[in-house]
C-alpha cells in the first residue's frame, strides 16, 4: 500500500494538543523541549495549559502546530514507523514546514524559528481589519477564481482564490471590501455557504508580499537538506526534493494559493491509497475524502492513534 504523511495547517489548534503524546513518549516530549529552547519561551505551557485566544495568534499557532505534528511523528518512529514508511509528505500551508521537518530537510529548531518569524510577518503585513478571508462552499475552483477576479476588478482591491481545499471548498483572501463583494457574488452564483473566516490576516494573496520578503531573508540563513521523502509542494501540486527549489517555493507559498485539492489528486494519480494525517485535528482527512471517497485516511494525534497506526503496518 502506498501512503502519504500529511500535516495540518492553521485552524487545527486546540488547548492540550500533543500533551498525551509527550507524557507517553520521551521522543515526543523532546520535540516540545526543543521548540521551547529554540524560541526562548515555554510555548509548550501555552499549548497545554494556556488560553485558546493566545494560542490562536498566528505567531503562536504556527510553531505550536508544527511541534504537535513532529511530536506525533517522533512517537510513530519510537513505535518503529519511520517517515520513510511514506512515499510522499505534504502539508497545508504551515504544514509544509512540518512535512519538511519530519523528512529531515530542516531541523526542528530552525523550523520553529522560521514559523515564529512567518507568523509574525504575516500578521504584520496587513493592518488588522483591512484584510479578510472567506470560505465559499459548493462552488468549484474555476468558478471561485473567476468571481474573485470580478470582485477585485469591481472594488479595485486585492481578492484571490487562496486555498483550493477540495471540490466544494475554496477560500478567497484579500482586502476586506473585496472579499465581502466576493461573498455576494458567490451567493448569486449559488454557493451553499459563503462565510467570513475568523482569521487575523489575509493569507496566501498578494497583500502578503511584505511577509514573503521577510521569509526570503529568514530562509537564506537556514540550512535545507534533501528530504528523506519527497515533498508535494503547495505551490506546484507535485513533488520536489531539491533544497534550493524548496527554499524558493517556501517564499512563493506566502503569496500563492495552497493547491491542496490538486496536490492530493496528484498523489492519488501516483498510486497513493492511504493518507496519514500527522498532528492535530482531522481537517485534512475530511478534505481528502471529499476529493476521493475511496481514499483511506488515518489520523495520528494521540498515543492510541500511534499504537493503532503502528499495529496496522505490523499487520
Amino acid at each position: 500500500m502506498t501512503r502519504a504523511f500529511v500535516f495540518p495547517g492553521q485552524g487545527a489548534q486546540t488547548i492540550g494538543m500533543g500533551k498525551a503524546l509527550a507524557e507517553a513518549y520521551p521522543a515526543a516530549q523532546a520535540v516540545f523541549d526543543e521548540v521551547d529552547d529554540a524560541l526562548g519561551e515555554r510555548l509548550s505551557a501555552l499549548i497545554w495549559d494556556g488560553d485558546i485566544e493566545t494560542l490562536t495568534l498566528t505567531q503562536n499557532a504556527q510553531p505550536a502546530l508544527m511541534a504537535t505534528s513532529l511530536a506525533a511523528m517522533r512517537a510513530l518512529e519510537a513505535e518503529g514507523v519511520p517517515v520513510t514508511a511514506a512515499t510522499y509528505v505534504a502539508g497545508h500551508s504551515l504544514g509544509e514546514y512540518s512535512a519538511l521537518a519530519a523528512a529531515g530537510a530542516i531541523s526542528v529548531a530552525d523550523t520553529a524559528r522560521l514559523l515564529r518569524i512567518r507568523g509574525k510577518a504575516m500578521q504584520d503585513a496587513v493592518p488588522v481589519g483591512q484584510g479578510a478571508m472567506a470560505a465559499l462552499l459548493g462552488l468549484d475552483f474555476k468558478t471561485v477564481n473567476d468571481l474573485a477576479q470580478r470582485a477585485a476588478k469591481a472594488t479595485g482591491a486585492v481578492c484571490q482564490a487562496a486555498n483550493d481545499n477540495d471540490p466544494g471548498q475554496v477560500v478567497v483572501s484579500g482586502a476586506t471590501g473585496a472579499v465581502q463583494h466576493a461573498i455576494e457574488l458567490a451567493q448569486e452564483a449559488g454557493a451553499k455557504r459563503a462565510v467570513m473566516l475568523p482569521v487575523s490576516a489575509p493569507f496566501h494573496c498578494k497583500l502578503m508580499a511584505p511577509a514573503a520578503r521577510v521569509m526570503a531573508e529568514a530562509l537564506d540563513d537556514v540550512d535545507i537538506e534533501n528530504p528523506s521523502v519527497r515533498l508535494v509542494a503547495n505551490v506546484l501540486a507535485h513533488d520536489v526534493s531539491n533544497p534550493e527549489t524548496i527554499r524558493s517555493l517556501l517564499v512563493e507559498q506566502v503569496t500563492h494559493s495552497v493547491r491542496w485539492r490538486e496536490s492530493v489528486q496528484w498523489m492519488l494519480d501516483k498510486g497513493v491509497t492511504e493518507f496519514w494525517e500527522i498532528g492535530a485535528g482531522k481537517a485534512l482527512s475530511g478534505m481528502i475524502r471529499r476529493i476521493d471517497r475511496s481514499a483511506t485516511c488515518r489520523t495520528v494525534g494521540t498515543p492510541d492513534d500511534v499504537a493503532a497506526a503502528a499495529a496496522s503496518l505490523a499487520g
